[in-house]
């Protein structure tokens, strides 16, 4: 959905605590790693190699990282360490997602010949209960604990720029030689009239609910909202998805997509799509939604409303002008080499990069720490960033889509494979789908892949692996995968590069050479 995104009217300070909620026993384990509440900030350094701003994956992995060789970093944190992923995003959202996925194989059982219940029996406080145990699990490596043992000066609070080589963290004056902005992004919303009337939930919300909404609805069909509302519909909520495009998922490609949108229709999502007019009102703080769809107008009472669209740079009380670092609504300017337009001070992750994945940010951050301390001269352009939407199945892309392609002026050659064709897949029950890639007209050189299927987000990393080493079609061809697996989809794929390359020509060549040896 391509809205203009405007800043929410709750401040990151009252997000991150109401990210805490419930305050179960998981919580508070949580928030004794991440934000442990009696912290004492430690007394600066002379002198800091490193001062990272932002303690979400990009700013923990720069901060590690630089320690690790033997750097004097302070990392500054004015919410939870771990960021949007531990928090409010990959880790939460995944864990919702296997609850959903446990429920729909139950239900699917009688098509491979298992006996389930009519009803299954969804407990959808258990299921968030479980989602904050793990979460709190997982969060010790993100606590302050750990980064102090590794030789990170922690230190919770708003950090502001003084100077080019000073900046103030709760009145705390750090002299550092480099800096990097990891402050990330935070959830935005889109222009709806009577939005405001309404409590609506956002991603920063959403995994705080211990009851389930009867009726749910979610706007915006990119990744979190297709997630999402096919989670939720999964474990028994009427879910209304609505989309201002056509389809869902309309930045990716668009025979991968339908396949999601059948798989969303399956689980009950009712899609609204090429929506106009979307407004929302409030009935006892309770929404209501209608919206144009296909020459048809709809008005739904719902429980809960989720907007999932929109993201907005966390640049506010930085004091960026001090420095001289320029920043816009997207975020802070960087050069391929990821610094800002102060040398001095670099930036990593969701705050600066288009790509706002938890694994972006992790090699953002490596890079970060190559050319702010040790002069090299790494470049983001190279990076080779793979994604996956987690709905079921999965839709995974790498590279350069077939459009992209169009527009740079570069011919291609479009290979698929169906999943129908795949053993496991079909004996699996996962026959819908495919994996394609995209060459370079003439070579087996990989440009791009989609794949759909239920595994896309391992398997695409097979396809990424192949390009950042320079590995043509030819050579996945030539490895031996194990049978059954969905992976042979990919060598399938050097298979059919391969027969491509067996011209008429070639081919009567050949056909002669076996007669004149028989």
């Amino acid at each position: 959905m391509q809205v203009e995104a405007r800043e929410l009217t709750l401040n990151q300070d009252t997000n991150e605590l109401q990210s805490l909620s419930p305050r179960d026993e998981f919580n508070q384990r949580l928030e004794s790693n991440v934000h442990p509440p009696h912290w004492q900030n430690p007394t600066p350094s002379s002198r800091y190699n490193l001062v990272v701003i932002g303690g979400g994956t990009a700013g923990l992995v720069a901060a590690a990282g630089a320690a690790g060789l033997g750097a004097k970093v302070a990392l500054i944190e004015r919410g939870l360490l771990g960021g949007d992923c531990l928090n409010v995003g990959c880790v939460p959202s995944k864990a919702v997602i296997a609850a959903a996925r446990a429920a729909s194989s139950l239900r699917r059982g009688k098509e491979f010949g298992v006996t389930a219940p009519a009803d299954v029996d969804v407990d959808f406080a258990a299921a968030m209960q479980r989602m904050r145990r793990l979460r709190s699990e997982i969060s010790k490596h993100d606590s302050a604990q750990r980064f102090q043992q590794l030789g990170v000066d922690v230190y919770f609070g708003q950090g502001s720029f003084v100077d080019a080589q000073t900046l103030d963290v709760e009145g705390a004056k750090l002299i550092f030689k480099r800096a990097v902005i990891a402050t990330g992004a935070r959830a935005a919303a889109p222009h709806i009239a009577g939005l405001e009337s309404v409590d609506y939930l956002t991603n920063e919300t959403l995994f705080t609910l211990t009851e389930l909404p009867r009726r749910l609805g979610v706007i915006g069909a990119g990744p979190i909202g297709c997630e999402m509302a096919q989670s939720f519909a999964r474990l028994g909520s009427q879910v209304f998805l609505v989309e201002a495009e056509h389809g869902v998922l309309p930045r990716e490609d668009r025979d991968a997509a339908e396949i999601v949108e059948r798989a969303l229709a399956r689980d009950g999502v009712i899609l609204r799509c090429c929506g106009k007019n979307l407004a929302v009102k409030g009935d006892d703080r309770r929404p209501r939604l209608t919206v144009d769809s296909h020459g048809s107008t709809f008005d739904e009472p719902l429980d809960k409303l989720l907007v999932a669209v929109g993201r907005k740079p966390n640049v506010e009380d930085l004091n960026l002008e001090a420095v001289g670092v320029e920043y816009d609504k997207k975020g802070v300017k960087v050069n391929d080499y990821l610094q800002t337009t102060n040398p001095r001070i670099y930036a990593a992750g969701d705050i600066c990069s288009p790509f706002q994945f938890t694994h972006a940010a992790d090699f953002m951050a490596r890079i970060v720490i190559q050319n702010a301390l040790f002069m090299g001269r790494a470049k983001a352009s190279r990076l080779v960033i793979p994604w996956c939407t987690y709905t079921s199945p999965e839709l995974a892309h790498v590279g350069l889509s077939e459009s992209q392609a169009a527009q740079q002026g570069i011919d291609v050659d479009a290979i698929t494979q169906s999943l129908s064709g795949v053993d496991r897949s079909v004996l699996e029950g996962e026959a819908e789908g495919f994996a394609k890639v995209l060459v370079k007209r003439g070579s087996d050189k990989i440009l791009g892949a989609t794949i759909v299927a239920s595994l896309a987000g391992e398997l695409i990393s097979q396809v990424a692996v192949a390009m950042t080493h320079g590995l043509g079609l030819k050579k996945l061809a030539n490895t031996i995968y194990p049978y059954p697996t969905q992976a042979e989809a990919i060598r399938k794929l050097g298979d059919q590069y391969n027969r491509t390359r067996l011209t008429p020509r070639i081919k009567s060549f050949l056909g002669a050479w076996l007669r004149w040896t028989r």
